[in-house]
This record gives structure tokens, sequence and C-alpha cells, in this order.
């Protein structure tokens, strides 16, 4: 990277898309959009899998994780952009920008393990059906949301700690979140310790997940090919659009994002692809999952109705 004399920031300017400011009111309106978007559905899609008893779950606990999961994600990094874009000063303080890359690495890590423990749980139910209840029980599918949930925890710290005693040579952020790459792009000096830990943890993150993720849906579509009644091949299908969809978007931008050479995009087309991975992906998995599954259609219509009597009560 560069060379100087660091110096120790006790804040940062982003940058964000301050060369564009006829862009900013447009994209203030779309982020604040879509933010509010995502907290409703995500918020409603974790009342109703803790309200309605059908919805308790494997596959609805682990969808109740993903779905707090995309509301700390997006609060990590949202209303900053959000202030930043009317504002004429765009700055963090040092404290704020280690908690928004730690809570952004932190999130994106344990959904990245998430996505994959759900692959294997929808495995589970249409592979071994008859043992699903047994192999998934309530304890075993507490400690597999853990696990992925200390995963990403941990590796967000030792990743956020390494970065935070980089020195650094400026103070401008060319991003509109503190996210570690456009950080580590100030560095005076290229650190190889860092290097590997982003280059390992991506690998495990990213890669390794994604290649579960597969085999899973490959013995899956096996199992489904092999079902002789349309009806029951259909069925079997829609349990898992959802979930598949829900991976492509997601792991779709992460890999284009941190598993791509450093000169393949500009710095520009990199907060484009952040921002629709950091906004429309989160709002997009709760309307997901409601559009393919009848069970959260049926959930949040009797959450509704329940709503209007306890209005109409009241108005009595």
């Amino acid at each position: 990277m560069k060379g100087g004399n660091s110096t120790i920031w006790s804040f940062f300017f982003l940058e964000g898309f301050s060369r564009y400011p006829k862009l900013e009111v447009v994209l203030f309106v779309f982020s604040l959009v879509m933010y509010l978007i995502t907290l409703f559905g995500n918020s409603t899609l974790i009342l109703i899998t803790l309200l309605d008893a059908r919805l308790h779950t494997p596959m609805y606990l682990f969808l109740g994780n993903l779905s707090f999961m995309d509301i700390c994600y997006t609060s990590a990094s949202i209303p900053t952009l959000l202030v930043n874009l009317l504002s004429s000063q765009k700055t963090i303080i040092l404290s704020g920008c280690a908690v928004q890359m730690y809570l952004s690495l932190a999130m994106g890590s344990t959904e990245c393990v998430l996505l994959a423990v759900m692959a294997y749980d929808r495995y589970v139910a249409i592979c071994n059906p008859l043992r699903y209840p047994i192999i998934m029980n309530r304890q075993i599918c507490v400690q597999m949301a853990s696990v992925s949930w200390m995963t990403g925890c941990l590796t967000a710290l030792l990743e956020t700690s390494f970065a935070l005693q980089v020195p650094l040579c400026g103070n401008v952020i060319d991003h509109f979140t503190c996210e570690i790459l456009a950080v580590l792009k100030l560095a005076c000096t290229s650190s190889l310790l860092m290097d590997m830990i982003m280059l390992v943890i991506s690998v495990l993150l990213l890669p390794i997940p994604m290649l579960l993720i597969c085999v899973s849906y490959f013995f899956i579509l096996s199992t489904i090919l092999r079902i002789s009644s349309a009806e029951g091949r259909s069925k079997a299908f829609s349990t898992c659009g959802a979930h598949l969809t829900v991976v492509i978007l997601y792991y779709g931008a992460a890999l284009s994002m941190y598993l791509k050479p450093s000169s393949s995009n500009s710095q520009e087309i990199d907060k484009i692809i952040s921002l629709l991975y950091g906004v429309l992906t989160p709002m997009l998995n709760p309307i997901i999952y409601s559009l393919r599954n009848k069970d959260v259609q049926e959930a949040v219509k009797k959450l509704l109705d329940r709503i209007t009597m306890q209005q109409t009560h009241d108005n009595l």
C-alpha cells in the first residue's frame, strides 16, 4: 500500500456518495424506504414465529435468528448512511467506526454459517424425514444456532481488533460505512498478518459454507427427483425454494465483494454492491419466505385478525 507517517485518528470522514450530490437525495429515499421495510418485515417474521405455535419448528427457529441478524446488520450502518446523505459533515468517531465495523462483520459472518445450518436442516427434513424430529431436536437446533453466533462474533472480534491496530495514513474512508476493506486501504504499509487473517476468515466463512450448502442441495435434489408424485416433488421444492433464493442473493453479493481482485471494479461499484448487499437482501428475506410459505402467510393472517379483533373490542 502506501507509505508515510501514521496518526492515531479520533474520527473519520465517510466519503460515501458525496461525489454525486444530486444522487444523494435519491439514495436517501431509497435507503430509508428499504430500511423501514426491513425493520417491519423482519420484526413481523420474528413476532409470528414466537406467537404461532405451528411455527415452533427448527426451520422457523433459524429463520427468526436470520431476521434478527438482518435487523442488526442494517441498523449498524444504514442510520449513519441516512444522516450522512443529508449532512455536509460526513464524520464518525473512532469508537463508532469500530462498533459499526464489528457489528457488520459479526452479523455478516454469522449469517454465512447460519445459511449453511439451514441447508442442513432442509437436507435432513427431505432426505431423512422419519428421523428429522430426532436429529433436529430443539437442543441440537439451539446449539447449532449458538455455534453460528459464536463463530461470527469471534471472527469479527479478531478482524476488528487487528484492523484497529493497523497504522493509518489518512482518515477519509472512501465508503459510506466503516467497511473493513475500505478502512484497510488507508494503511500506511501492507500488513501480512492482517492479509492472512482476512484471507483465512474469508475462506472459512464464504467458500466452505457455500460448499456445504451445495453438497446438501445435491442430495436434496437427488431425493426430490426420486419422488414419484408431481405433488410431492412440488411440495419438496417449495420448502427449499425460499432458502435457496436467499442463499443466491446473499452469497452472490458477498463473494463479489470479498473474493474478487481489488482492481476488478472501481470503488464506486463496490459501494453500490455494498448498498444492495446491506439493504436490499435483508429487506427481501422476509418477503421471499412469506411469498413461498403458506404457514407464514397463515400466521400473518392470524396475527392481523387478532389485532383487528383487539381494536374492535377496544372501540366497543
